[in-house]
């Protein structure tokens, strides 16, 4: 048990809580594919947030026609004042062409979809669905620092499941390139993103009026883009993140299309827009050969942590991986975020309309 402060506030589970907080005043979102239908994982967060009865639950969807009228139906079984926003219905792709948001599609974009839904309420919370081990107590969790006056509040956990240790996109690309980063240039930006346990956690919760200000990456960088938007809106004193135990999620294989190394890629690209906002202009031709030491060097930290706790190692795939992720460093390209809310060319009203058209023709 230990209770060391990063630069940003930092909340442990010291004694097991569920703090006081305004979950009558939040609204959660909980992005969906159509793969989550009807899931174990699903079921129990969706069981737990019935008995955390938040202000509201916005499901943003991702799913094909014919999959959404059950999967609607599944949802409406819950206890839960649920709406269902369905992504990629027809007449909701059509708006976001007319407006000159099309583009590539995937989480980020479910999210900011979803955010626009829970700006009409105090606070918001957003988390993922594949959680095994979700707890009614994150929610609050998440809620207790904005209660106290905070903007934003990030969840982290650890990922050891069947012996081993997870998070391998955090542990092995995220983290050293970021303190590869640091090594020529300590800016305060990348204080602000080395001080996060796990910057790469789906978890986290803001005021609404922060909400409205994020710029959302379209897929997979979106945990990397909303903490580079959280320090520029909440920064260091507005910011907080809380222990929220052990999580089990979903893992997913390194190379393939929906792999670790393809992610990689969007989370680097994230990473180099949120420092370039904030003055810092990496050097690329050098740095993936300084990510790589330092991930070596967290290598060898990391085996002996698995073995200090009778945990399972495989150094060389490790390895492997880093120099894997190495490939992944190279400049972002063009910068293809979604705007904040605050400045969006439609209104969360005019997504909401086109959404339950297209649920009621679905």
């Amino acid at each position: 048990m230990e209770y060391v402060q990063e630069r940003v506030t930092t909340l442990h589970d010291l004694t097991d809580p569920t703090p006081a907080a305004p979950t009558d005043r939040a609204t959660v979102v909980v992005p969906m594919t159509e793969r989550e239908y009807a899931g174990l994982a699903p079921d129990r967060v969706l069981s737990e947030l019935e008995r955390v009865d938040p202000a509201r639950v916005v499901v943003p969807l991702r799913a094909p026609g014919d999959r959404v009228s059950p999967f609607a139906d599944w949802l409406a079984d819950y206890d839960l004042t649920l709406s269902v926003l369905w992504c990629n219905g027809p007449r909701l792709e059509g708006l976001l062409d007319d407006h000159g948001l099309d583009g590539e599609a995937g989480k980020g974009r479910d999210v900011w979809l979803g955010l626009g839904q829970a700006l009409d309420g105090e606070y918001v919370v957003v988390h993922d669905a594949d959680t095994k081990s979700y707890s009614r107590a994150d929610v609050a969790r998440l809620l207790y620092p904005l209660a106290e006056g905070y903007d934003f509040s990030k969840g982290y956990y650890a990922r050891v499941e069947n012996g081993r240790l997870y998070g391998r996109l955090f542990r092995l690309f995220f983290v050293p390139l970021v303190r590869a980063l640091q090594g020529r240039r300590d800016a305060a930006v990348l204080r602000y993103l080395a001080s996060f346990r796990y910057a790469l956690a789906g978890e986290f919760a803001a005021t609404t009026a922060l909400a409205e200000r994020l710029r959302t990456q379209r897929s997979w960088g979106l945990e990397v883009g909303t903490l580079g938007d959280a320090f520029e809106h909440a920064g260091f004193a507005g910011s907080a993140q809380v222990d929220l135990g052990t999580y089990e999620h979903d893992h997913r294989a390194v190379s393939g299309p929906t792999g670790l190394s393809d992610m990689s890629r969007h989370v680097g690209a994230a990473l180099f827009r949120a420092v370039a906002d904030h003055g810092v202009d990496p050097d690329y031709g050098s740095l993936p050969d300084r990510y790589c030491e330092a991930a070596r060097s967290l290598v060898r930290s990391y085996e002996l942590d698995a073995g200090f706790n009778g945990l399972g190692y495989d150094r060389g795939d490790e390895l492997e991986q880093v120099e894997t992720y190495a490939a992944a460093i190279e400049p972002p390209g063009p910068d293809r975020r979604l705007p904040a809310w605050a400045d969006a060319p439609i209104s969360p009203a005019a997504v909401a309309e086109a959404a339950e058209a297209d649920l009621e023709a679905a």
